[in-house]
């Protein structure tokens, strides 16, 4: 009997030092899974490439500001039946007479005034490139929040999971002393069946457990684009900072919010948009050159065969007089898409304050709450010694020890929530503000 009662002090030994268990050689680190999903995610690999078409749009040419240079090439053959009748009244006939004409050169076009909207539309490409480096840390911040989150949910599960095992190793014990008691009349059946049902409680509450905890393991795999069913290890703790200032959240918001940086972009593009429409009213001038060569072939008339090559230039100018009013329609457009995009800034900013502020309040909530529950843990601790005590000297029945075990079990699962939901409120005002720090 004394060494029954020394196992179970040892196993209640276990889980009042918070249930430690051995790491297995595949841990995972948080920091490792972001690496992993930065590398192999199918998002952000298809951001870094958007990003990549933007980076090569960004040329003069592609902005109209460079000289086309085009090689033409022209062949005719034909074979015809001729009769030409001259002016002293001789005609002269010819059946399946050749006719070859052969034409080739270089000719270059260059435009060197257009009211300034080739300028413009460089810059729309520069923009275009900035608008794909933000759209790229937006895609990255997402899915390392998503990564983040999906861990430390892994952890918070994994510890419940844990303390779960530590219960039914407990209400094993308790069976066995049941047994033992009923088989020396100091225990009623009642008793024993009461711990039994209890046991199997605990391994049903450990399969649904251990069901969540592999499912939040694919899910991960998933995020970093890897076998799905490879099993690893993470962290025994949720640690959450709890010194984020309202104020500077605020601050940095502005300076780092994906969003926000997108908005203001748009607006510099729709500027921009609009002097690239009023270049419209100027005129285009165009310089043309190019060398040619030519060379026909006629095998009825006064000249057999010719040829010529030289250089030909000049200068093209056009300017837009009446078009139905289609400038002034595109020039109000633009205006108006300037307005909207001032009116998105601000429905933008006032967006990211609310975000922030309701963010912020609720994660004053969860530190607070995290706290409690911190505070919770001990007194369970406490009672379940206190709870020990008494059932080593039979004081209290298998019952109420069990309330006493459950009690703990839950104070801890609650504290293990509670940090999970400081964790996830700390990383969504990071989100938000554009900067996730994982040191």
């Amino acid at each position: 009997m004394k060494s029954k009662k020394m196992r179970i002090v040892a196993v209640l030994s276990l889980i009042l030092l918070a249930v430690s268990t051995v790491r297995g050689q595949g841990l995972l680190t948080v920091k490792e899974a972001v690496e992993i999903a930065l590398n192999n995610n199918f998002e952000i690999k298809l951001s870094q490439n958007d990003l990549r078409i933007a980076k090569e749009n960004v040329t003069r040419g592609n902005a109209g500001m460079l000289p086309s240079v085009t090689g033409n090439l022209t062949q005719n053959n034909n074979l015809q039946n001729s009769t030409q009748t001259q002016a002293s009244g001789e005609k002269r006939s010819l059946r399946n007479a050749k006719n070859n004409s052969l034409n080739y050169g270089v000719s270059i076009g260059w435009t060197i005034f257009d009211g300034m909207g080739m300028f413009s539309r460089f810059d729309i490409l520069k923009e275009l490139q900035k608008q794909g480096e933000v759209q790229l840390k937006s895609t990255i911040l997402q899915k390392v929040s998503d990564v983040i989150s999906t861990y430390f949910t892994i952890v918070e599960q994994k510890n419940l999971l844990l303390a779960i095992d530590s219960s039914i190793t407990i209400s094993k014990e308790r069976l066995r002393t049941a047994e033992n008691r009923f088989s020396i009349g100091k225990a009623s059946r009642l008793e024993v069946l009461n711990v039994q049902v209890n046991l199997n409680e605990d391994e049903s509450s450990r399969l649904r457990q251990a069901d969540v905890v592999k499912n939040l393991k694919i899910t991960l795999n998933s995020l970093m684009v890897r076998e799905l069913s490879v099993d690893f290890d993470v962290e025994r703790d949720v640690e959450y900072d709890d010194s984020l200032v309202f104020d500077e959240l605020m601050q940095k918001a502005k300076e780092h919010n994906p969003d926000l940086q997108l908005i203001a972009i748009n607006r510099r593009m729709a500027e921009l948009e609009l002097k690239r429409v009023k270049a419209g009213r100027y005129p285009t001038v165009r310089l043309n050159t190019g060398y040619n060569f030519s060379q026909t072939e006629s095998s009825l008339g006064f000249v057999s065969s010719s040829n010529s090559r030289g250089l030909n230039y000049g200068v093209t100018a056009s300017i837009n007089i009446f078009d139905g009013f289609n400038q002034r329609r595109t020039e109000k457009v633009a205006q108006i898409n300037i307005e909207n995009a001032e009116l998105l800034v601000e429905q933008t900013n006032l967006t990211i304050k609310t975000a922030i502020a309701t963010a912020f309040q609720t994660y004053q909530t969860n530190l607070s709450l995290a706290r409690l529950e911190e505070n919770n843990e001990d007194i369970a601790r406490q009672n379940l010694n206190i709870t020990l005590e008494k059932y080593k000297i039979g004081t209290i029945s298998a019952v109420e020890f069990r309330d006493a075990q459950e009690n703990f079990i839950n104070a801890v699962s609650r504290f293990n929530s509670a940090k999970l939901q400081a964790k996830l409120s700390e990383l969504q005002l990071k989100e938000i503000i554009g900067n996730i720090n994982l040191e």
